[in-house]
Protein backbone atom coordinates (compact mmCIF):
# COMPACT_ATOMS: atom_id res chain seq x y z
CA UNK A 1 0.00 0.00 0.00
CA UNK A 2 1.15 3.55 -1.21
CA UNK A 3 2.25 5.75 2.21
CA UNK A 4 1.01 9.32 2.06
CA UNK A 5 3.65 11.77 1.40
CA UNK A 6 5.14 13.63 4.54
CA UNK A 7 5.56 17.81 3.74
CA UNK A 8 8.88 18.76 4.37
CA UNK A 9 9.13 20.19 7.36
CA UNK A 10 6.05 19.02 8.86
CA UNK A 11 5.81 17.22 11.62
CA UNK A 12 3.80 13.62 12.91
CA UNK A 13 2.16 12.19 16.06
CA UNK A 14 4.85 10.44 17.62
CA UNK A 15 3.62 6.64 18.36
CA UNK A 16 2.57 5.42 21.59
CA UNK A 17 5.36 4.22 23.95
CA UNK A 18 5.10 0.67 25.57
CA UNK A 19 5.66 0.06 29.24
CA UNK A 20 4.83 -2.67 31.65
CA UNK A 21 2.86 -2.17 34.89
CA UNK A 22 3.50 -4.72 37.17
CA UNK A 23 1.15 -4.82 39.71
CA UNK A 24 0.50 -7.00 42.58
CA UNK A 25 -2.81 -7.08 44.75
CA UNK A 26 -3.40 -8.93 48.06
CA UNK A 27 -5.10 -11.24 46.22
CA UNK A 28 -3.55 -11.77 42.67
CA UNK A 29 -1.09 -10.06 40.59
CA UNK A 30 -0.94 -8.79 37.07
CA UNK A 31 1.91 -7.93 34.43
CA UNK A 32 0.04 -5.39 32.01
CA UNK A 33 1.50 -3.60 28.71
CA UNK A 34 0.43 -0.47 29.06
CA UNK A 35 0.60 2.27 25.43
CA UNK A 36 -0.04 5.18 26.08
CA UNK A 37 0.19 9.08 24.17
CA UNK A 38 -1.67 11.86 23.17
CA UNK A 39 -5.46 10.15 22.77
CA UNK A 40 -4.44 6.61 23.37
CA UNK A 41 -3.64 4.44 26.36
CA UNK A 42 -4.21 0.61 26.19
CA UNK A 43 -3.80 -2.17 28.51
CA UNK A 44 -3.27 -5.85 27.82
CA UNK A 45 -2.37 -7.97 30.17
CA UNK A 46 0.92 -9.90 30.12
CA UNK A 47 0.34 -12.28 32.47
CA UNK A 48 -2.04 -12.62 35.53
CA UNK A 49 -1.42 -15.19 38.76
CA UNK A 50 -2.78 -15.82 42.24
CA UNK A 51 -1.16 -14.08 45.09
CA UNK A 52 -1.89 -16.98 47.78
CA UNK A 53 -0.19 -16.34 51.60
CA UNK A 54 1.46 -19.23 52.97
CA UNK A 55 1.15 -19.85 57.13
CA UNK A 56 4.29 -21.67 58.94
CA UNK A 57 4.35 -22.08 62.47
CA UNK A 58 5.60 -18.49 62.91
CA UNK A 59 2.79 -16.96 61.15
CA UNK A 60 0.66 -15.64 57.67
CA UNK A 61 3.50 -14.97 55.19
CA UNK A 62 3.56 -13.37 51.30
CA UNK A 63 5.08 -15.78 48.84
CA UNK A 64 7.52 -13.12 47.59
CA UNK A 65 9.60 -15.12 45.84
CA UNK A 66 6.81 -16.73 43.62
CA UNK A 67 5.63 -12.96 43.50
CA UNK A 68 8.85 -12.28 42.30
CA UNK A 69 9.39 -15.33 39.85
CA UNK A 70 5.95 -14.92 38.50
CA UNK A 71 6.65 -10.93 38.15
CA UNK A 72 9.70 -11.73 35.82
CA UNK A 73 7.55 -13.81 33.56
CA UNK A 74 4.71 -11.73 33.20
CA UNK A 75 7.51 -8.97 32.56
CA UNK A 76 9.14 -11.30 29.77
CA UNK A 77 6.04 -11.48 28.37
CA UNK A 78 5.27 -7.90 28.15
CA UNK A 79 8.23 -7.79 26.47
CA UNK A 80 7.56 -9.77 23.27
CA UNK A 81 4.09 -8.34 23.29
CA UNK A 82 5.84 -5.22 23.15
CA UNK A 83 7.76 -5.76 20.49
CA UNK A 84 4.66 -5.86 18.23
CA UNK A 85 3.44 -2.63 19.23
CA UNK A 86 4.32 0.18 17.14
CA UNK A 87 6.98 1.54 20.01
CA UNK A 88 8.52 -1.70 19.05
CA UNK A 89 10.05 -2.27 22.71
CA UNK A 90 9.69 -1.01 26.14
CA UNK A 91 10.23 2.12 27.14
CA UNK A 92 10.21 1.06 31.07
CA UNK A 93 8.32 -1.12 33.90
CA UNK A 94 7.07 0.68 37.06
CA UNK A 95 5.98 -1.83 40.08
CA UNK A 96 2.93 -0.90 42.52
CA UNK A 97 1.68 -2.95 45.55
CA UNK A 98 -0.07 -3.01 48.78
CA UNK A 99 1.08 -1.13 51.34
CA UNK A 100 2.87 -1.68 55.03
CA UNK A 101 4.32 -5.01 54.29
CA UNK A 102 7.78 -4.79 54.21
CA UNK A 103 11.39 -7.32 54.00
CA UNK A 104 13.87 -7.02 56.11
CA UNK A 105 17.24 -7.50 54.82
CA UNK A 106 21.14 -7.55 56.07
CA UNK A 107 23.91 -7.25 53.40
CA UNK A 108 21.56 -7.62 50.79
CA UNK A 109 19.71 -11.04 51.71
CA UNK A 110 16.11 -11.16 52.88
CA UNK A 111 15.57 -12.49 56.39
CA UNK A 112 12.51 -14.68 55.95
CA UNK A 113 10.02 -14.37 53.79
CA UNK A 114 7.81 -11.38 54.50
CA UNK A 115 5.02 -11.25 56.95
CA UNK A 116 1.04 -10.91 55.85
CA UNK A 117 -0.74 -7.83 57.21
CA UNK A 118 -3.44 -10.52 58.39
CA UNK A 119 -1.23 -12.10 60.48
CA UNK A 120 -3.17 -12.25 63.88
CA UNK A 121 -0.18 -12.36 66.34
CA UNK A 122 1.73 -9.66 65.11
CA UNK A 123 -1.54 -7.26 65.04
CA UNK A 124 -2.10 -7.58 68.61
CA UNK A 125 1.34 -6.45 70.69
CA UNK A 126 2.71 -3.24 68.11
CA UNK A 127 -0.19 -0.81 69.03
CA UNK A 128 0.23 -1.19 72.59
CA UNK A 129 4.36 -0.97 72.42
CA UNK A 130 4.38 2.13 70.35
CA UNK A 131 1.34 3.79 72.37
CA UNK A 132 3.42 2.88 75.52
CA UNK A 133 6.05 5.55 73.94
CA UNK A 134 4.26 7.96 71.60
CA UNK A 135 0.68 8.08 72.60
CA UNK A 136 -2.40 7.89 70.05
CA UNK A 137 -3.03 11.51 69.58
CA UNK A 138 0.74 12.84 69.13
CA UNK A 139 1.49 9.75 66.78
CA UNK A 140 -1.44 10.80 64.18
CA UNK A 141 -0.30 14.56 64.64
CA UNK A 142 3.14 13.15 63.60
CA UNK A 143 2.32 10.64 60.77
CA UNK A 144 -1.23 11.54 60.06
CA UNK A 145 -2.11 8.03 59.36
CA UNK A 146 -5.38 6.44 60.92
CA UNK A 147 -5.12 3.46 63.09
CA UNK A 148 -4.48 0.26 62.05
CA UNK A 149 -2.89 -2.37 63.71
CA UNK A 150 -0.74 -4.19 60.83
CA UNK A 151 0.71 -0.65 60.11
CA UNK A 152 4.51 -1.07 59.43
CA UNK A 153 5.25 1.04 62.56
CA UNK A 154 3.40 -1.37 64.50
CA UNK A 155 4.48 -4.33 62.78
CA UNK A 156 8.13 -3.14 63.34
CA UNK A 157 7.70 -2.44 67.23
CA UNK A 158 5.99 -6.16 67.64
CA UNK A 159 8.79 -7.86 65.20
CA UNK A 160 12.24 -8.03 67.40
CA UNK A 161 13.93 -9.29 63.71
CA UNK A 162 14.36 -5.31 63.18
CA UNK A 163 17.77 -5.42 64.99
CA UNK A 164 19.40 -7.93 63.24
CA UNK A 165 18.91 -6.09 59.60
CA UNK A 166 20.62 -3.33 58.42
CA UNK A 167 17.51 -2.35 55.54
CA UNK A 168 13.85 -2.17 55.45
CA UNK A 169 12.09 -2.74 51.73
CA UNK A 170 8.42 -2.18 51.38
CA UNK A 171 7.29 -4.88 49.44
CA UNK A 172 7.49 -3.06 45.70
CA UNK A 173 10.87 -1.61 46.63
CA UNK A 174 11.59 -5.16 47.42
CA UNK A 175 11.17 -6.24 43.86
CA UNK A 176 12.62 -3.31 42.49
CA UNK A 177 15.50 -3.93 44.54
CA UNK A 178 15.62 -7.14 43.39
CA UNK A 179 15.57 -6.10 39.68
CA UNK A 180 18.01 -2.92 39.87
CA UNK A 181 20.73 -3.66 42.83
CA UNK A 182 19.16 -0.49 43.94
CA UNK A 183 17.69 0.56 47.45
CA UNK A 184 14.94 2.66 47.55
CA UNK A 185 11.47 3.70 49.22
CA UNK A 186 9.16 5.55 47.05
CA UNK A 187 7.26 8.04 49.05
CA UNK A 188 3.84 7.27 48.36
CA UNK A 189 3.95 3.76 49.95
CA UNK A 190 6.25 5.39 52.25
CA UNK A 191 3.89 7.44 53.67
CA UNK A 192 1.54 4.60 54.66
CA UNK A 193 4.18 2.82 57.44
CA UNK A 194 3.67 5.53 59.94
CA UNK A 195 7.42 6.69 60.17
CA UNK A 196 6.98 9.61 57.49
CA UNK A 197 6.07 12.96 58.49
CA UNK A 198 2.82 14.21 57.03
CA UNK A 199 3.56 17.99 56.83
CA UNK A 200 7.62 17.20 55.07
CA UNK A 201 6.80 13.85 53.55
CA UNK A 202 10.41 13.23 55.09
CA UNK A 203 11.15 10.44 57.41
CA UNK A 204 10.57 11.33 61.12
CA UNK A 205 13.84 10.87 62.29
CA UNK A 206 12.60 12.05 65.93
CA UNK A 207 10.03 9.42 65.79
CA UNK A 208 12.42 6.63 64.87
CA UNK A 209 15.00 7.35 67.13
CA UNK A 210 12.62 7.70 70.25
CA UNK A 211 10.87 4.16 68.88
CA UNK A 212 14.84 2.55 68.78
CA UNK A 213 14.39 1.63 64.93
CA UNK A 214 17.96 2.49 63.57
CA UNK A 215 17.76 5.01 61.40
CA UNK A 216 19.93 3.21 58.55
CA UNK A 217 17.16 1.10 58.17
CA UNK A 218 15.53 3.24 56.10
CA UNK A 219 16.88 4.36 52.43
CA UNK A 220 16.34 7.35 50.85
CA UNK A 221 13.38 8.58 49.19
CA UNK A 222 12.06 8.28 45.51
CA UNK A 223 9.12 10.37 44.27
CA UNK A 224 6.63 9.10 41.39
CA UNK A 225 8.41 9.58 37.90
CA UNK A 226 12.11 9.19 39.52
CA UNK A 227 14.08 6.62 37.97
CA UNK A 228 14.90 3.86 40.37
CA UNK A 229 17.75 1.99 37.99
CA UNK A 230 18.20 -0.33 35.00
CA UNK A 231 18.10 -3.77 35.32
CA UNK A 232 20.60 -5.85 36.37
CA UNK A 233 22.48 -7.59 33.53
CA UNK A 234 21.26 -11.02 34.57
CA UNK A 235 17.73 -9.92 35.39
CA UNK A 236 17.81 -7.94 31.53
CA UNK A 237 19.20 -11.06 30.23
CA UNK A 238 16.63 -13.38 31.41
CA UNK A 239 13.60 -11.45 30.49
CA UNK A 240 15.07 -10.40 26.51
CA UNK A 241 15.37 -6.02 27.71
CA UNK A 242 19.02 -5.45 28.56
CA UNK A 243 19.36 -2.02 30.52
CA UNK A 244 15.13 -1.75 30.82
CA UNK A 245 14.37 1.01 33.09
CA UNK A 246 13.12 0.85 36.38
CA UNK A 247 10.65 3.77 37.04
CA UNK A 248 9.38 5.00 40.65
CA UNK A 249 5.10 5.20 40.43
CA UNK A 250 2.88 4.99 43.01
CA UNK A 251 3.73 2.35 44.28
CA UNK A 252 0.98 2.14 47.09
CA UNK A 253 -1.53 0.48 44.63
CA UNK A 254 -3.89 3.52 45.94
CA UNK A 255 -1.81 6.19 45.05
CA UNK A 256 -1.45 4.45 41.52
CA UNK A 257 -5.66 4.11 41.36
CA UNK A 258 -6.50 7.67 42.10
CA UNK A 259 -4.48 8.44 39.36
CA UNK A 260 -6.57 6.74 37.24
CA UNK A 261 -10.13 7.31 38.91
CA UNK A 262 -11.09 10.22 36.12
CA UNK A 263 -12.08 13.18 37.96
CA UNK A 264 -13.83 15.62 36.15
CA UNK A 265 -14.81 18.10 39.14
CA UNK A 266 -12.94 18.74 42.10
CA UNK A 267 -16.51 17.92 43.90
CA UNK A 268 -15.72 14.04 43.52
CA UNK A 269 -14.93 11.67 46.06
CA UNK A 270 -13.38 8.09 44.78
CA UNK A 271 -13.95 4.15 46.25
CA UNK A 272 -11.26 2.34 45.25
CA UNK A 273 -12.53 -0.91 45.79
CA UNK A 274 -10.63 -4.20 45.89
CA UNK A 275 -10.19 -6.83 49.12
CA UNK A 276 -10.22 -3.23 50.94
CA UNK A 277 -12.68 -0.19 49.54
CA UNK A 278 -10.72 2.78 50.45
CA UNK A 279 -13.18 5.73 50.49
CA UNK A 280 -11.89 8.98 50.51
CA UNK A 281 -11.18 12.60 48.90
CA UNK A 282 -8.03 13.91 46.57
CA UNK A 283 -6.80 16.78 49.00
CA UNK A 284 -3.63 19.53 48.83
CA UNK A 285 -3.22 19.93 53.13
CA UNK A 286 -4.00 17.41 55.83
CA UNK A 287 -6.88 17.58 57.97
CA UNK A 288 -4.97 16.78 61.23
CA UNK A 289 -7.70 17.39 63.66
CA UNK A 290 -8.82 15.24 66.84
CA UNK A 291 -12.45 14.77 64.96
CA UNK A 292 -10.47 13.35 62.06
CA UNK A 293 -7.85 10.90 63.90
CA UNK A 294 -11.07 9.64 66.25
CA UNK A 295 -12.77 9.16 63.18
CA UNK A 296 -9.91 6.82 61.86
CA UNK A 297 -9.09 8.99 58.64
CA UNK A 298 -5.67 8.56 56.65
CA UNK A 299 -3.49 11.11 54.80
CA UNK A 300 -1.31 9.31 52.49
CA UNK A 301 0.99 10.25 49.94
CA UNK A 302 -0.66 10.65 46.28
CA UNK A 303 1.40 11.60 43.16
CA UNK A 304 2.12 14.87 42.40
CA UNK A 305 2.31 15.83 46.04
CA UNK A 306 -1.31 15.12 47.00
CA UNK A 307 -3.26 13.64 49.83
CA UNK A 308 -5.14 10.64 49.94
CA UNK A 309 -7.52 11.59 52.71
CA UNK A 310 -9.33 8.41 53.32
CA UNK A 311 -10.33 5.38 55.47
CA UNK A 312 -10.37 1.76 54.98
CA UNK A 313 -13.38 0.07 54.83
CA UNK A 314 -13.89 -3.94 54.31
CA UNK A 315 -13.90 -4.67 50.66
CA UNK A 316 -15.00 -7.40 48.33
CA UNK A 317 -12.71 -9.55 50.96
CA UNK A 318 -15.87 -10.42 52.82
CA UNK A 319 -17.62 -11.93 49.77
CA UNK A 320 -14.89 -13.50 48.19
CA UNK A 321 -14.04 -14.67 51.94
CA UNK A 322 -17.76 -16.00 51.76
CA UNK A 323 -17.83 -17.88 48.23
CA UNK A 324 -14.63 -19.41 49.35
CA UNK A 325 -16.25 -20.82 52.24
CA UNK A 326 -18.74 -22.17 50.10
CA UNK A 327 -16.28 -23.50 47.74
CA UNK A 328 -18.41 -21.83 44.97
CA UNK A 329 -17.09 -19.59 41.77
CA UNK A 330 -20.82 -18.65 40.54
CA UNK A 331 -20.63 -14.96 41.58
CA UNK A 332 -22.57 -13.69 38.87
CA UNK A 333 -25.53 -15.91 38.92
CA UNK A 334 -25.63 -15.18 43.02
CA UNK A 335 -25.62 -11.47 42.18
CA UNK A 336 -28.38 -11.99 39.97
CA UNK A 337 -30.22 -13.73 42.80
CA UNK A 338 -29.59 -11.32 45.79
CA UNK A 339 -31.01 -8.45 43.03
CA UNK A 340 -34.55 -10.27 44.00
CA UNK A 341 -33.76 -9.94 47.19
CA UNK A 342 -35.99 -6.90 48.96
CA UNK A 343 -33.30 -4.52 51.17
CA UNK A 344 -35.73 -4.62 54.14
CA UNK A 345 -35.65 -8.28 54.36
CA UNK A 346 -31.46 -8.52 54.80
CA UNK A 347 -29.59 -7.60 58.12
CA UNK A 348 -26.77 -4.42 57.87
CA UNK A 349 -24.07 -5.69 59.41
CA UNK A 350 -21.10 -3.77 60.71
CA UNK A 351 -18.23 -4.78 58.16
CA UNK A 352 -15.92 -2.84 60.16
CA UNK A 353 -16.05 -5.53 62.72
CA UNK A 354 -12.45 -6.93 63.35
CA UNK A 355 -13.77 -10.51 63.20
CA UNK A 356 -14.37 -9.82 59.41
CA UNK A 357 -10.36 -8.88 58.71
CA UNK A 358 -8.53 -12.29 59.11
CA UNK A 359 -9.27 -15.60 56.61
CA UNK A 360 -12.17 -17.74 57.96
CA UNK A 361 -15.70 -18.73 57.46
CA UNK A 362 -17.53 -15.75 56.81
CA UNK A 363 -21.46 -16.39 56.86
CA UNK A 364 -20.71 -18.34 60.73
CA UNK A 365 -19.10 -14.94 61.44
CA UNK A 366 -22.06 -13.10 59.98
CA UNK A 367 -24.84 -14.93 61.67
CA UNK A 368 -22.85 -14.67 64.89
CA UNK A 369 -22.53 -11.11 65.09
CA UNK A 370 -26.48 -10.81 63.82
CA UNK A 371 -27.13 -12.88 66.86
CA UNK A 372 -24.94 -10.92 69.21
CA UNK A 373 -27.24 -7.96 68.19
CA UNK A 374 -30.42 -9.57 67.94
CA UNK A 375 -31.50 -9.66 64.28
CA UNK A 376 -32.28 -12.79 61.95
CA UNK A 377 -28.94 -13.47 60.31
CA UNK A 378 -29.16 -14.21 56.52
CA UNK A 379 -31.27 -18.14 55.88
CA UNK A 380 -29.75 -18.57 52.61
CA UNK A 381 -27.21 -17.72 49.92
CA UNK A 382 -29.26 -14.56 47.93
CA UNK A 383 -29.57 -13.32 51.22
CA UNK A 384 -26.39 -13.49 52.61
CA UNK A 385 -24.90 -12.00 49.63
CA UNK A 386 -27.16 -9.00 49.62
CA UNK A 387 -26.76 -8.45 53.51
CA UNK A 388 -22.83 -8.56 52.60
CA UNK A 389 -23.13 -5.66 49.87
CA UNK A 390 -25.83 -3.87 51.56
CA UNK A 391 -23.83 -3.56 54.31
CA UNK A 392 -20.69 -2.14 52.74
CA UNK A 393 -22.59 0.00 50.76
CA UNK A 394 -23.96 1.51 54.05
CA UNK A 395 -20.64 2.07 55.62
CA UNK A 396 -19.21 2.95 52.40
CA UNK A 397 -22.34 6.02 52.77
CA UNK A 398 -21.42 6.95 56.50
CA UNK A 399 -17.37 7.15 55.29
CA UNK A 400 -18.37 9.12 52.78
CA UNK A 401 -20.41 11.56 54.90
CA UNK A 402 -17.65 11.72 57.41
CA UNK A 403 -15.39 12.79 54.74
CA UNK A 404 -17.15 15.73 53.36
CA UNK A 405 -17.84 16.85 57.17
CA UNK A 406 -14.13 16.66 58.54
CA UNK A 407 -12.82 18.58 55.01
CA UNK A 408 -15.58 20.71 54.39
CA UNK A 409 -15.44 19.55 51.22
CA UNK A 410 -18.82 18.71 48.79
CA UNK A 411 -18.83 15.80 46.55
CA UNK A 412 -21.38 15.67 43.92
CA UNK A 413 -20.15 12.49 42.49
CA UNK A 414 -18.51 9.12 43.88
CA UNK A 415 -16.30 7.35 41.02
CA UNK A 416 -15.76 3.64 41.69
CA UNK A 417 -12.66 1.94 40.40
CA UNK A 418 -10.67 -1.71 40.52
CA UNK A 419 -12.20 -4.94 40.67
CA UNK A 420 -15.48 -4.12 42.65
CA UNK A 421 -16.30 -1.54 40.11
CA UNK A 422 -17.36 -4.75 37.64
CA UNK A 423 -20.02 -5.24 40.92
CA UNK A 424 -23.06 -3.47 39.22
CA UNK A 425 -25.66 -4.45 42.14
CA UNK A 426 -22.80 -2.87 44.41
CA UNK A 427 -22.37 0.83 42.88
CA UNK A 428 -26.16 0.66 42.29
CA UNK A 429 -26.87 0.35 46.53
CA UNK A 430 -23.69 2.67 46.45
CA UNK A 431 -25.59 5.41 44.93
CA UNK A 432 -28.69 4.77 46.54
CA UNK A 433 -27.14 4.92 50.00
CA UNK A 434 -25.53 8.09 49.22
CA UNK A 435 -27.90 9.68 47.15
CA UNK A 436 -25.16 10.32 44.57
CA UNK A 437 -24.47 9.39 41.09
CA UNK A 438 -21.87 6.82 41.27
CA UNK A 439 -19.39 6.24 38.12
CA UNK A 440 -18.30 2.90 37.77
CA UNK A 441 -15.11 2.11 36.09
CA UNK A 442 -12.33 1.50 34.77
CA UNK A 443 -11.82 -1.40 36.50
CA UNK A 444 -8.04 -1.65 35.96
CA UNK A 445 -7.19 1.88 37.55
CA UNK A 446 -4.18 0.83 39.52
CA UNK A 447 -1.87 -0.17 36.36
CA UNK A 448 -3.69 2.63 34.29
CA UNK A 449 -1.88 4.95 37.10
CA UNK A 450 1.14 2.84 37.03
CA UNK A 451 1.02 3.66 32.98
CA UNK A 452 0.18 7.38 32.90
CA UNK A 453 3.19 7.95 35.71
CA UNK A 454 6.12 6.37 33.30
CA UNK A 455 4.19 7.41 30.18
CA UNK A 456 4.49 11.31 31.20
CA UNK A 457 8.13 10.24 32.60
CA UNK A 458 8.99 8.77 28.98
CA UNK A 459 7.69 11.85 27.45
CA UNK A 460 4.69 10.24 25.94
CA UNK A 461 2.43 12.99 27.99
CA UNK A 462 2.56 16.23 29.32
CA UNK A 463 0.74 17.96 31.96
CA UNK A 464 -0.37 17.20 35.93
CA UNK A 465 -3.00 14.56 36.97
CA UNK A 466 -6.05 16.46 35.16
CA UNK A 467 -4.58 16.03 31.91
CA UNK A 468 -3.74 12.02 32.60
CA UNK A 469 -7.37 12.10 34.13
CA UNK A 470 -8.85 13.54 31.02
CA UNK A 471 -6.85 10.52 28.84
CA UNK A 472 -8.74 7.98 31.03
CA UNK A 473 -11.90 9.75 30.12
CA UNK A 474 -11.62 10.17 26.85
CA UNK A 475 -10.43 6.07 26.34
CA UNK A 476 -12.18 4.14 28.48
CA UNK A 477 -15.94 3.32 28.97
CA UNK A 478 -17.59 4.35 32.19
CA UNK A 479 -20.80 3.35 33.82
CA UNK A 480 -23.28 6.02 35.38
CA UNK A 481 -25.31 4.57 38.24
CA UNK A 482 -28.42 7.25 39.34
CA UNK A 483 -29.56 7.32 43.07
CA UNK A 484 -32.82 5.39 43.59
CA UNK A 485 -33.73 8.76 46.41
CA UNK A 486 -36.16 6.40 48.12
CA UNK A 487 -33.30 4.27 49.16
CA UNK A 488 -30.89 6.72 50.69
CA UNK A 489 -29.38 6.23 53.80
CA UNK A 490 -31.11 8.69 56.38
Amino acid sequence: MTQPAVTPGATSTPPPVSVAAIDLGASSGRVMLGEVGPGVLRLTAAARFGNDPVRTPDGLHWNLLELYRQSLAGLGAAVRLAAETPAGRLASVGIDSWAVDHGLLRDGRLLGQPFHYRDEARGEAGPAIVHDVVAADELYARNGLQFLPFNTVFQLAADPWHRDADRLLLVPDLLAYWLTGVERTERTNASTTGLLDVRTRAWDDELLARLGFARSLFTDLADPGDLVGSLLPRVGEAVGAPGLPVVAVGSHDTASAVVGVPFERPESAYISLGTWGLVGLELDKPVLTEESRLANFTHEGGVDGTIRFLTNVMGTWLLSETLRTWGRDDLTALLAAAADVPADAVPVVDVQDPRFVPPGDMPARIAAWCAEHDVAPPTDAATTVRCILESLAVAYADALATATRLSGRTVEVVHVVGGGSQNELLCQLVADRTGLPVVAGPVEATALGNVLVQGRTAGAITGGLDAMRALVRATHDLRRHEPDRRRETP
